[in-house]
């Protein structure tokens, strides 16, 4: 089904597909996120590779299963016609309780559809202390805050 803004994006589509990106993945429903996808996507996440939608949905039940109360915030960082680059930070919590925030970059390629056809992820983990976990749930409307360097 496709997916809209489609390309050729410009700012404002760009941001709209950002944000629809954060909502959805903020979900931490595979199912649901899966269907931004091309059937036969292509994926690098970190040291894994992907192919397809049915991977996706398996590489995110276990990424969620994993990283409990994940929170996400996605930035727009540049926009061509068909490929937006965005940056990124996300807390999670981990079995043992201790708190996490992931950094990092994805770049991601769009079909005529408007679904994502590549998406290639650069994502470091840092530890935090409970305390100083600074993203709780979802962005409020119309909240386009920078992220912060660290």
């Amino acid at each position: 089904m496709p997916r809209p803004p489609f390309p050729p994006f410009t700012r404002d589509t760009a941001l709209e597909k950002v944000q629809a990106a954060e909502d959805a993945w903020n979900s931490c429903d595979p199912a649901r996120v899966a269907l931004a996808y091309t059937e036969d996507t292509v994926w690098r996440n970190r040291d894994e590779f992907l192919q397809g939608r049915d991977a996706v949905v398996e590489f995110l039940t276990r990424k969620w299963d994993r990283e409990r109360e994940y929170a996400l915030r996605k930035e727009l960082w540049a926009v061509t016609d068909d490929r937006i680059a965005v940056r990124f930070q996300y807390e999670w919590s981990d079995a043992a309780g201790r708190c996490w925030r992931s950094y990092g970059n994805e770049q991601w390629e769009f079909a005529a559809d408007g679904l994502m056809r590549r998406r290639e992820a650069s994502i470091n983990d840092v530890a935090i202390p409970a305390d100083a976990r600074r993203i709780h749930g979802r962005r409020e409307p119309g909240d386009r805050s920078p992220l912060a360097l660290r």
